[in-house]
């Protein structure tokens, strides 16, 4: 092994937040719609923005349908009224109900968490009630307009729609967020990481540099090839995701199943969480030091894993920097799903100073190397198509359960492309709306199932509607969604 020169080439860790919401705001109430984005800024992202505001070197994605509910007119006054209103009133009735039943410490656990909200509302109140302005610095990657599966859609100007429309809207937020100007380096989320080798060209022309794959399938679990960037002939950099490290937070057994973190599937009637995994009343003090526990047991185990990477590669081939480490998570994971999990993610910055783990901003890491070439271009394009998904694949957006709602995506795809000209802005709105990724997600995982249905037949008869008015198509109950589409992506290939 060559020399070890400084802490750079004893490896890096990368943990990529990707932040994502399904259009809800305005689509529904309690219990499926809007209530998730108002629980998502409760609980995830104004307590992650109090990590983010202290210069922590994380990586954050923000996708263009989240930053559309970000700017809606009027969400500081919506999530006001939900916070003052609907959740003061639930914790206080469930408080009661619980009380009188006998369980004095569920009653006090949920007087204790009501204050989140409190402390949520008052955070967002300093801020202006600007969400979307305080991520503003944070906001290093972006992604596809509106989460589309890419490697499903029928046409390359539907690809077009969606790449170039979420590069723009980004740039358009965010593009003189930093002293130097320019503030996106050309970070590309891939929705679900769904990947395939024809998605390269599009990319480069919108200006991307550098995606995250999901590559477990192709190198095996634990492979030290998912430490290291790919180069394509495209231009663009393929990070693989390391699953053996994601996987001690986002599995079935990871950090957050431990019997003292708060039981997010068992709930009141107004679906608050007084219990902890284990069954007993929430203990919070309990569950914050075990999440201090387990981030200190997170960054051990990262250095083992870059350690042990390093020792199976040859002198010949070394990990460029000794490896890079990239942990990507659903930031909704973090306080939302996992109630622990900012404390947790906050810890862990802490403790790769302690442990003397380096933890870089993912285009930083990029920057620094020169990166192999991802295989023989013959060998390459075959690559089949690739997922964050249930086995790694394609599956949960287009198997049995979705295939329906797959095939009728296409189809309207195909219309709008073949409309031309005719297309007016509503319908493609309307196709966009549609092809976002958490409608079949939904159904084939049946989570809301009844939601996902409505939202997707609903979109797909406006749509129908749109395409035979044309131009004078009402886009008033698309709110804020998508507001900056570019017709011209379905039009323009250059």
């Amino acid at each position: 092994m060559p020399a070890v020169s400084d802490s750079r080439d004893r490896g890096a860790l990368a943990i990529v937040l990707h932040t994502h919401m399904p259009y809800v705001e305005g689509f529904g109430t309690w219990p499926f719609g809007e209530e998730w984005l108002w629980e998502a800024m409760a609980g995830c992202y104004l307590p992650l923005l109090e990590l983010l505001d202290q210069d922590a070197p994380l990586t954050l994605s923000l996708t263009p349908v989240l930053c559309d509910q970000l700017e809606a007119p009027g969400l500081y006054e919506r999530f006001a009224a939900f916070v003052q209103g609907v959740r003061r009133e639930t914790h206080e009735e469930d408080a009661a109900g619980l009380r009188a039943g006998g369980h004095e410490l569920l009653a006090r656990e949920l007087e204790r968490s009501w204050r989140d909200y409190t402390s949520a509302l008052e955070s967002l109140r300093r801020r202006g009630g600007d969400l979307l302005g305080a991520f503003a610095p944070h906001a290093q990657w972006t992604s596809a307009a509106t989460h589309a599966i890419l490697p499903l859609l029928a046409t390359d100007a539907g690809v077009r729609l969606q790449v170039r429309g979420g590069v723009a809207s980004h740039r358009r937020r965010f593009g003189a967020s930093s002293p130097e100007g320019e503030h996106w380096r050309g970070g590309f989320w891939l929705p679900e990481c769904a990947y395939t080798p024809w998605l390269g060209r599009a990319l480069e022309d919108a200006g991307v540099r550098a995606t995250c794959v999901e590559l477990t399938n192709r190198f095996g679990l634990g492979a030290s090839e998912h430490l290291s960037a790919l180069a394509t002939e495209s231009g663009v950099l393929l990070v693989p995701i390391d699953r053996s490290t994601i996987s001690l937070v986002w599995n079935e057994r990871g950090y957050p199943a431990s019997g003292a973190y708060r039981d997010y599937h068992h709930h009141t009637v107004h679906h608050h969480n007084p219990w902890s995994n284990d069954g007993s009343a929430y203990d919070h003090a309990a569950a914050q030091a075990l999440a201090r526990e387990h981030a200190a047991d997170f960054v051990a185990r990262t250095i083992a894993r870059l350690r042990d990477a390093n020792e199976a590669v040859t002198a010949a081939a070394p990990l460029p920097g000794g490896g890079l480490v990239v942990c990507a998570l659903d930031t909704e994971l973090l306080g939302h799903w996992w109630y622990e999990g900012v404390t947790w993610l906050t810890a862990v910055v802490q403790e790769c100073s302690r442990q003397g783990l380096e933890l870089v901003r993912l285009d930083d890491a990029l920057e620094r190397h020169e990166w192999p070439a991802g295989g023989a271009e013959e060998e390459y394009v075959a690559w089949p198509a690739s997922t964050w998904g249930a086995g790694g694949d394609l599956s949960t957006w287009s198997g049995p359960a979705a295939a329906p709602m797959a095939f009728a995506m296409r189809a309207a795809e195909l219309e709008v492309v073949a409309a031309g000209k005719r297309a007016g802005t509503a319908a493609v709105r309307e196709l966009l709306a549609l092809q976002a990724s958490d409608w079949p997600f939904m159904i084939s995982r049946e989570i809301a199932t009844p939601y996902a249905r409505e939202r997707f037949d609903g979109h797909r008869r406006a749509l129908t509607m749109a395409l035979a008015a044309g131009a004078q198509a009402d886009v008033a109950g698309l709110r804020n969604l998508a507001m900056h589409a570019e017709r011209a992506c379905l039009l323009d290939p250059s």
